[in-house]
């Protein structure tokens, strides 16, 4: 009735499973990338150089407006066209993604540094800490518990926001359901509902594991 049978035919089922392990392995070699460099730039934009900043600016706010969707073209079809770069599907998606996701992490360590009252540096230098034991002692923890959540959502939406790669030829856990959904149209007309059903209780599964982790973290340290 619902579609639901043409999950167990054939291999359909493990090929759904198989795509979705396309879709977060992309997530999470983009993630390993891109929360290191986001740190860094998150730093630096924490700085008081206003070139740095200003620059760093312009790029967040670059990554920001530009959908995913149209990064994903420019790195795949335009860089194939203009410098000539063999750029397979899967590479361009990490990069795209990479990007994306070290513009956000450097806008989230550049907002928990500066949440961070002056009056602990102070504080800090009133007992005799050094600038490096400031940072070590009390305010890099402070930013890990306040960055650790907001990574976890970040991770979350980079997971979600990977259903776009299909648009350039990924065949992860979208591509595969369509693909499915296109082989037995005349034998289960309804074979989109339940196909697409599957498909989002999976997602659903891994991003809800996810946001649990984000609020136990909040609650523990709120």
């Amino acid at each position: 009735m619902w579609g639901i049978e043409v999950l167990f035919k054939g291999k359909n089922f493990l090929r759904l499973l198989e795509g979705l392990g396309i879709a977060l392995e992309i997530s999470m070699v983009s993630v390993l990338i891109s929360i290191p460099i986001g740190i860094i730039l998150g730093i630096l934009m924490a700085g008081n150089n206003p070139v740095i900043k200003a620059i760093l600016r312009i790029y967040l706010d670059f990554i920001r407006i530009m959908p995913q969707l149209v990064l994903l073209f420019l790195v795949f079809f335009g860089t194939t066209k203009v410098w000539g770069w063999d750029l397979s599907a899967e590479a361009s998606s990490i990069i795209v993604f990479s990007m994306w996701g070290a513009a956000e992490m450097s806008d989230l360590v550049r907002g928990a540094l500066k949440a961070i009252p002056a009056h602990q540096y102070e504080s800090a230098q009133m007992l005799g800490l050094t600038a490096l034991q400031t940072k070590i002692y009390i305010i890099i923890p402070q930013c890990i518990r306040r960055l650790i959540p907001l990574s976890i959502n970040l991770i979350t939406r980079m997971i979600k926001t990977t259903s776009l790669v299909l648009m350039i030829g990924v065949v992860e856990v979208l591509k595969v359901a369509q693909q499915i959904i296109e082989a037995n149209r005349m034998s289960v007309p309804n074979a989109a509902f339940g196909v697409y059903l599957f498909v989002f209780a999976l997602y659903f599964a891994v991003c809800f594991v996810l946001s649990m982790a984000a609020r136990k973290l909040e609650k523990k340290w709120s």
